[in-house]
């Protein structure tokens, strides 16, 4: 059905073991003009676009980890509206407020099934932020089979990372300026 070339003549356009922006002229396979050539040069996106040697960051805690926070657990397993509203207003910078987030979640959470896949998108905006790992499994099914333990394990990152988040975006931000712009303190030095 294909015509078939010969074997000195098949050759490979890239060597996919090493990702080099080499050229490398070819004979295409199946014409019988060997003087017709096609350069090859590799696709122009990045295979890995982290920094040589980057590894990928760890969730500070682990998805089952709630007894590192008991009262937060409680609060994520009874009313997960509140906790995705915190977690929103820090993942967005502030662009929505925690009340909106946590009542269109409530919202999502009452009349549909769709609660899972509006949070696995807040999860997703977490990961990409602090480059952390994709684990133990794909973000929207980490949200529909465990919901309160996600929502949970991002509060705790969160948290870990400095935030209060009791005090939304605006909060935070005004204490991380004021421990930026506060004059330092000056010691006298030795005396004689």
């Amino acid at each position: 059905m294909y015509p078939t070339a010969p074997p000195d003549e098949e050759k490979y356009a890239a060597d996919h073991n090493n990702h080099q922006n080499i050229a490398n002229p070819v004979p295409v396979p199946g014409l019988n003009n060997p003087s017709v050539l096609r350069t090859y040069t590799p696709p122009p996106y990045a295979y890995n676009t982290q920094p040589a040697g980057h590894v990928r960051g760890t969730w500070s805690t682990g998805l089952c980890h709630c007894c590192d926070d008991p009262a937060n657990c409680m609060i994520t397993a009874c009313c997960p509206c509140i906790t995705f509203g915190q977690i929103a207003e820090i993942v967005s910078q502030g662009s929505t407020s925690c009340a909106s987030q946590g009542v269109c979640y409530g919202v999502l959470l009452a009349t549909t099934a769709n609660a899972c896949l509006y949070s696995c998108f807040y999860r997703s905006r977490l990961r990409g932020q602090y480059d952390l790992e994709e684990a133990p499994c794909v973000d929207c099914l980490v949200h529909f089979c465990c919901a309160t333990c996600a929502l949970c394990q991002e509060y705790r990152e969160l948290r870990n990372r400095g935030f209060d988040m009791g005090i939304g975006w605006e909060a935070n931000m005004d204490r991380r300026r004021r421990g930026v712009t506060a004059a330092p303190t000056v010691v006298p030095g030795m005396t004689r």
